[in-house]
C-alpha cells in the first residue's frame, strides 16, 4: 500500500519546521507522554517521523530510537538531523509494514501520522506485532470538537467526524487524555505561512482574518493503548 501524502510537509517542510517550532511552546504533550510511560532506557519507534524534528527529544534519555519515515526525501532530512546522535536510525518504511522486528519496541509514537483514526487498521496491527508486552503505543491528533484551531479544522475538512474519530480510537481499546498545546508563533507572517499549509485556501483566508497575532489556542487528544 502507498503511503497517503501528507501535503503540508511533504510539500513545504520548511514551512513544517516553524509549525513544530510553534507547537506546544510548554511541553504538554511529552510530560503527558512520560505522565504515562516514560522512555528512560527503552526503546523508542517514530512513526511518521518526517525531518526527524522529535527525534532529539527522545534521544536524550532513551536507549535506542529508531524514525520510520515514508516519503524519502524526509527520511534523508531526518538521517541529516541526527547524523551526530548516537544510538538513533532511521528506516524507510511504512505504519502498514514498519521494518523493524517483532517485539522490538517499548515505546511507540505517533504524530498526526494516523489520519484521525478510520483506515488505520492496517497500521494499528503492525503495533501489535512490534510493541513488546509491557509497551506503549501512542497516537496525537487533533481535537476538532474544540479550541480555535478546532474550529477551523471542521470548517476546512468538514468530512472528518471528530464523534466517529473518537469512537475509533475507544472501540480499539485505546484511552485519551485531552491536551491544550497551543501554538506561539514568532511573527505573524509565520503564523500565516503555517494556517496556509494546514487549511484549505479558503479556510485559511476565513481563519486567518477571524484571528489576530501570534498565538492560537490548539486541542489535541492524546492516544495511549498499551501491550
Amino acid at each position: 500500500m502507498k503511503p497517503r501524502p501528507s501535503p503540508n510537509i511533504w510539500n513545504t517542510p520548511e514551512l513544517y519546521e516553524l509549525e513544530n517550532r510553534a507547537a506546544d511552546p510548554h511541553g504538554r504533550i511529552a510530560a503527558a507522554m512520560r505522565d504515562i510511560a516514560d522512555w528512560t532506557g527503552r526503546t523508542v519507534l517514530d512513526i511518521g517521523c518526517g525531518s526527524g524534528f522529535h527525534l532529539p527529544l527522545w534521544v536524550e534519555s532513551a536507549e535506542r530510537v529508531i524514525g520510520v519515515e515514508p516519503h524519502p526525501p524526509l527520511a534523508a532530512l531526518a538521517r541529516r538531523r541526527t547524523r551526530s546522535l548516537d544510538h538513533v536510525a532511521v528506516l524507510d518504511g511504512t505504519a502498514e509494514s514498519l521494518p523493524v522486528p517483532d517485539a522490538s519496541v517499548d515505546v511507540a509514537h505517533a504524530r498526526w501520522a494516523y489520519f484521525f483514526g478510520p483506515g488505520s487498521e492496517p497500521g494499528l496491527r503492525e503495533l501489535d506485532r512490534v510493541v513488546r508486552r509491557g509497551g506503549t503505543a501512542f497516537v496525537i491528533d487533533n481535537d476538532a470538537t474544540r479550541s480555535t484551531f478546532g474550529r477551523w479544522f471542521r470548517r476546512g475538512f468538514p468530512d472528518v467526524d471528530p464523534v466517529a474519530v473518537e469512537t475509533f480510537w475507544s472501540m480499539h481499546g485505546w484511552r485519551r487524555r485531552p491536551i491544550e498545546m497551543g501554538w506561539s508563533f514568532g511573527t505573524r507572517e509565520d503564523l500565516e505561512a503555517v494556517v496556509r499549509i494546514e487549511l484549505p485556501p479558503t479556510a485559511a483566508e476565513e481563519a486567518l482574518a477571524s484571528h489576530s497575532g501570534t498565538e492560537v489556542d490548539y486541542a489535541v487528544n492524546l492516544w495511549w493503548r498499551e501491550f
